[in-house]
């Protein structure tokens, strides 16, 4: 116990020794006041700027302190509505009244509290603003460099003057790059001497496994998985090797240049001014290697059916190749631009290695036009009348744009703008079709885990009781944000050579720390915690439904109705609580619920009118039931059945099987025959004449035989027969029987009908006497009407003219 209190006493003396950590409002100052000394230093650095790299490093910087600042606001807006609250507590000042002295401490406190976190939140507020008015003001600045670099006017090569300048720089420039050439051979030899051959050649050996034995085998074996049973069947297996293909063809000789450098980096084997150098040896790897990785998975020369690309063997052999080439042309590119830099070459020097640049690259670009216009020619000729790819013809479009665009700013003398007008042709082509293959990638990927024949998809759709166009539907929306996706990162890797770049994900920052609409922030952090909320509820409500209607309701005394009606307003109450608490995930009080009501409310009274009517109507129908599931019904000239009521129409079943979909606000205000709503029974009649000679009472007893042994006719209420009239020598007879339910009324009346019609016949009683009609024909008559009366042929000779004499 002694060496216990020992150590606890240990314990609290080193604890309370610790400083104590800020808090959220303390910590949201600091960074408040931290953005502030950033930008200063900011402000400060901008007058010695010159390069574009340093440039960007400082917008980069303002944009950070921007968020930064954003942060902190977020941070304290909270705490601003605490004290708040705390002090709405506290009430106003009453002047007639004296406060406690502990209550006014309190007031005291918290106002000095709320001046101090409200003057930090406008500080905040401040400080975002200006970071972000000086990192457009540093976009401004870049942007103008920018376009003075590239709209630079030399001389042009078809004068000697530029290859006259040129000749006179290049020996000053060869022995910089000599000088610093021998600045990296002596900074490797010391560092060899000093620490050993070990760690890079280590470093090269890694190297070496990594780009080629990994490499090779990286890529064999997802060709091998490609081919499998276990692959996923479809487009998937297709696309997924293709960016297998890239992701291994870019990474590994990636990593391999990364160790390379860091190994000689590790030893100080690379001079300072050389260090930029081996930076972009490592961005140029990765850029050539993401080059030749992207036509490989694409184009495929060797295996046709695993082509991406609607394009035939000729085309993509040729198109591999330079491929190839361009890649090389790109390594060089920035290696010697690197160089150049680092040397500190001078500006004829550098304009002319940009033009030399620029025309291999128009020269690349003109090749592969030429392959693709003889693409589209032996397309054309295969099938006539037929649109070519689109994506052919839009490469075929801007290259030869941006080809006679190159060619005349080179005859020009803006070999600049030569170069980077080519340049940035080829970068977009590389960056539109990595970005085609993602999205190909992603829809299958997207629409195979979302399918039914999946495993992903039946658990998916187990798992949320949806039915398969359901699980479909998820996997089209998942693939359209991931297109989504793709096309602001393909905006800004397009975008990144103009260096407008940051002012995209500047904006895109902006837009995460919430839009303001009517007075209320929507985040997207709120946003998705706001659709979590909403499937949750949903899964939560649909869950209590199907209790209360499989488990619950059948345990009840109530008919199928009254269990439909409870089913149904259960349902849109959960509707009703889902909705409210995904609107307060989104940050959206009743306050606000109010106001949209009170302004949709005109809206209801003129467009809405009708709608809300049959809404209401529903309501009356589900709770007082004068029709209710089950029942049969007369709406106008229609009879049927009632299958559904919802809030706002109800499903009625007619004879024929159709469906008749009526408005509830027809069944309230019109006139209805419920047929089943007091009694279930359905009331048979048949109704005939007989002559006036007919026994009634043999007749009685027969119709009471076979209404008796009809098994559908009830015995209670027992079936009767009555006379119902005397007159014109013939007796009417009417009669009554009931059968269980109103839907067996015809069939049974039909069979009735049948068995009586049979029964009369065989005890010989006639329905009715038959009219005996005499003929008297007058012997004065005409007597081409006697021979006509007593021929019947004559009758269908054609009348003569004038109207025919008559019997008498």
């Amino acid at each position: 116990m002694w060496v216990c209190g020992l150590l606890l006493g240990l314990l609290s003396g080193w604890a309370s020794a610790q400083p104590a950590e800020p808090g959220p409002v303390a910590e949201a100052v600091q960074n408040t006041q931290a953005v502030s000394r950033e930008l200063d230093r900011i402000r400060a650095a901008l007058d010695d700027a010159e390069s574009l790299e340093t440039l960007k490093s400082m917008s980069d910087k303002a944009l950070a302190a921007q968020r930064k600042a954003d942060a902190a606001v977020t941070v304290l807006m909270p705490q601003l509505d605490q004290i708040d609250a705390r002090v709405q507590q506290l009430g106003p000042v009453d002047k007639d009244a004296v406060e406690g002295a502990d209550i006014a401490e309190q007031r005291k406190a918290l106002a000095r509290e709320r001046s101090e976190v409200d003057s930090a939140i406008k500080s905040g507020k401040l400080l975002a603003v200006e970071a972000r008015q000086l990192s457009e003001s540093i976009e401004q600045l870049r942007s103008r460099q920018f376009n003075a670099q590239i709209l630079q006017k030399s001389a042009s090569p078809l004068w000697p003057t530029l290859w006259r300048d040129l000749a006179a720089h290049v020996p000053a420039d060869w022995l910089r790059l000599q000088a610093l050439l021998r600045q990296g051979r002596e900074a490797f030899d010391r560092a060899v001497a000093e620490r050993g051959w070990r760690v890079p050649a280590l470093g090269g050996v890694l190297a070496l496994v990594l780009l080629f034995p990994l490499r090779l085998g990286l890529r064999r074996l997802g060709r091998w998985f490609a081919a499998s049973d276990r692959a996923p069947e479809g487009r998937l297996r297709r696309s997924g090797l293709a960016v297998w293909l890239l992701v291994v063809g870019t990474s590994m000789p990636l990593l391999a240049s990364w160790v390379w450098v860091e190994s000689l980096a590790w030893v100080d084997a690379i001079a300072p001014r050389l260090e930029g150098v081996a930076r972009q040896f490592i961005i140029a790897t990765g850029v050539a290697a993401f080059i030749t990785a992207l036509s490989a998975c694409l184009l495929v020369p060797k295996r046709p059916s695993w082509r991406l690309l609607n394009m035939d063997d000729q085309a993509a052999t040729r198109l591999r190749k330079y491929t190839w080439a361009a890649a090389a042309l790109v390594w060089l590119h920035v290696l010697v631009q690197a160089l150049n830099t680092a040397a500190r070459s001078s500006d004829v020097s550098t304009v002319a290695l940009s033009g030399v640049m620029g025309l291999s690259y128009v020269g690349l670009l003109m090749a592969a036009l030429f392959t693709l216009s003889r693409l589209r020619a032996r397309q054309s000729a295969e099938a006539a009348g037929v649109t070519g790819s689109a994506w052919l013809m839009l490469a075929w479009l801007g290259g030869h744009l941006a080809v006679w665009t190159a060619l005349v700013a080179a005859l020009l003398g803006y070999l600049n703008f030569t170069l980077f007008a080519a340049s940035q042709m080829v970068w977009m082509t590389v960056v539109v079709m990595a970005t085609s293959l993602w999205m190909k990638f992603a829809d299958d990927f997207f629409l195979w885990l979302t399918s039914p024949q999946s495993r992903s998809g039946q658990a998916l759709r187990q798992a949320a009781s949806a039915t398969d166009s359901g699980v479909e539907q998820v996997g089209v929306l998942l693939s359209a944000v991931a297109r989504l996706a793709l096309l602001v990162l393909a905006a800004a890797a397009i975008l990144a050579p103009f260096g407008n770049v940051n002012a995209l994900f500047g904006w895109m920052g902006t837009l995460g720390q919430g839009v303001t609409i009517g007075g209320a922030v929507l985040q997207p952090g709120a946003i998705a915690r706001a659709l979590v909320v909403l499937l949750i509820g949903l899964a939560l409500f649909k869950v209590l439904q199907a209790w209360l209607v499989d488990t619950y309701l059948p345990k009840t005394r109530f008919d199928l109705g009254a269990r439909n009606s409870i089913s149904t307003v259960a349902r849109y109450l959960g509707i009703t609580l889902t909705v409210i608490w995904t609107l307060a995930a989104l940050g959206i009080g009743f306050e606000k619920i109010a106001l949209l009501a009170s302004a949709l409310s005109v809206g209801i009274g003129f467009g809405l009118q009708a709608i809300t009517q049959n809404f209401v109507s529903g309501l009356i129908l589900l709770a007082e039931r004068p029709v209710k599931l089950g029942d049969r019904i007369t709406i106008g000239d229609q009879a049927g059945d009632v299958r559904r009521i919802s809030v706002r129409a109800t499903e009625i079943q007619l004879d024929d099987r159709s469906t008749l979909i009526v408005p509830n606000s027809e069944l309230i205000t019109k006139s209805v025959r419920n047929m089943t709503m007091g009694n279930v029974l359905g009331r048979i009649q048949i109704k005939f004449t007989v002559p006036l000679s007919t026994d009634v009472q043999q007749l009685k007893t027969l119709l009471l035989e076979l209404y008796g042994a009809h098994e559908a006719v009830l015995d209670a209420p027992a079936p009767s027969v009555y006379i119902d009239a005397i007159g014109d020598g013939l007796i009417t007879i009417n009669s009554f029987a009931h059968v269980n339910s109103p839907r067996s009324v015809y069939a049974t009346r039909s069979d009735l009908l049948f068995s009586v019609l049979e029964r009369l016949q065989q005890a010989g009683i006639p329905l009715s006497t038959p009219t005996d009609i005499h003929v008297i024909l007058d012997p004065q008559a005409d007597p081409g009407l006697t021979a006509a009366a007593a021929d019947p042929a004559a009758t269908a000779a054609p009348a003569a003219a004038g109207p025919p004499a008559g019997p008498r």
